[in-house]
């Protein structure tokens, strides 16, 4: 997938764990895990403003394209 997911990468800079910021957005560790891995197709609006919020970071700080060459 050209979007990469650099969720685990704020957590470490921001000295969170996944379960901490779970709690604080009210989202289950399994869906914010599935995030984090990359296996969702799709993130609301609400949940990664919730992210960026916790984490005092933008979405580009969590999203990034990467375009798959082939």
């Amino acid at each position: 997938m050209a979007i990469q997911i650099n969720l685990d990468l704020m957590l470490v800079k921001k000295k969170m764990s996944l379960t901490e910021l779970a709690a604080r957005i009210g989202i289950s560790v399994t869906n914010l895990s599935l995030l984090k891995t990359g296996k969702v197709k799709g993130i609301r609006f609400s949940t990664l403003e919730a992210i960026c919020r916790e984490l005092d970071c933008q979405p580009g700080d969590i999203l990034e394209y990467a375009p798959d060459f082939v």
